[in-house]
């Protein structure tokens, strides 16, 4: 399950891959915790809600948290979680958050983690800003701060491009979609292709991946469990429609930019952007020109601000893809200080 697409090869893998492909790494791997499709047996760090709708015909259900404060402030956060992440692994910024007032609701979005993985779904991050959508509203929430990462930076996006009047302010941690991948070359890859490369996820291939895009070189402790947490689905009963729902949503990712739409974004723009990440769908399986071309993330940061008309950048000099879990301290300082630019409602 990887944001810039399986690696092959000791160069790619370094720079743009979960799946390393290797049978070693499967069998290697089989002594750790093994999840069911939809992540049962994991635990998250408040209780798991669900709620049921029909889309495209199917019934469904989202599962998401829903923590309010001791002492409310009047906002509503909603948090948006990347291709590799979960709902879970907002743990830290929830908590800050709660603690400083606001009521924090995570989803996990349908294909991932908790949520319904259908066999077949036409996934467009306009159908997952409807689910979205339609999860709020059920739960009578009329404006949000949308803070998004990675690919919840995508469909942040293109949530408040559909929903302005309801986003109060868009935060934006390292997203990906700041540039277009097949435009600049990467080569497109079948849903079939995807998939394969997917069902050979292996703890020891996120792990290799992670350290080298999310954490600039390093490693802690404390990033162990989110790598189990993505491997352990594999390892399950369910890898089959786990990696299928995968597959189906990389190929989302590939063809529908939103970078072509920053200008159009009416509402405040808080871009938090870890400079030393390296992140693109696809980069391994670029031709190395293309590949020397993508994922500059201080270059991509700064274009963003430039076209987004309300937008304030702040940048992590030392961190990567996952700067909210590299350095909680830094990054939620910057997060709330950019909240507090945008008045709560009361």
């Amino acid at each position: 399950m990887s944001e810039a697409s399986p690696g092959a090869g000791n160069a790619a893998e370094s720079q743009a891959g979960l799946v390393t492909g290797a049978a070693t790494d499967a069998a290697a791997d089989a002594g750790g915790p093994a999840y069911g499709p939809e992540l049962q047996g994991f635990t998250y760090p408040a209780p798991v809600e669900r709620f049921n709708f029909t889309s495209q015909g199917v019934p469904l259900q989202m599962a998401y948290m829903d923590v309010k404060p001791a002492h409310p402030n009047g906002r509503t956060v909603v948090l948006l979680h990347g291709k590799n992440f979960c709902a879970a692994t907002w743990d830290a910024t929830i908590h800050r958050l709660s603690d400083a007032g606001d009521r924090v609701i995570a989803p996990d979005q349908i294909g991932f983690c908790k949520s319904s993985k259908p066999e077949h779904y036409q996934y467009s991050f306009q159908q997952l800003a409807r689910n979205t959508h339609a999860l709020l509203e059920s739960l009578g929430v009329t404006q949000a701060t949308m803070i998004g990462h990675s690919t919840g930076g995508m469909l942040a996006i293109r949530y408040a491009l559909m929903y302005p009047r309801e986003t109060q302010q868009l935060v934006l941690v390292n997203p990906i979609g700041l540039e277009d991948w097949k435009a600049k070359g990467v080569p497109s890859l079948s849903v079939d292709q995807w998939y394969e490369r997917e069902l050979k996820t292996s703890a020891d291939g996120i792990r290799r991946y992670e350290q080298s895009t999310y954490y600039a070189g390093q490693w802690r402790a404390d990033y162990e469990p989110w790598v189990q947490m993505l491997a352990g689905m594999y390892r399950g009963p369910g890898k089959q429609i786990v990696a299928w729902n995968s597959a189906l949503l990389y190929d989302m990712i590939y063809t529908q930019p939103v970078v072509y739409e920053l200008g159009q974004l009416s509402m405040p723009t808080l871009l938090l952007i870890g400079q030393k990440d390296t992140t693109a769908i696809g980069k391994d399986a670029a031709p190395p020109d293309v590949r020397a071309k993508l994922g500059h993330y201080p270059e991509l940061g700064k274009a963003a601000a430039k076209a987004i008309p309300h937008a304030t950048l702040v940048e992590f000099a030392g961190l990567g893809h996952a700067p909210q879990m590299q350095d909680p301290q830094a990054f939620h300082q910057a997060l709330l200080d950019g909240m507090a630019a945008v008045p709560a409602n009361r």
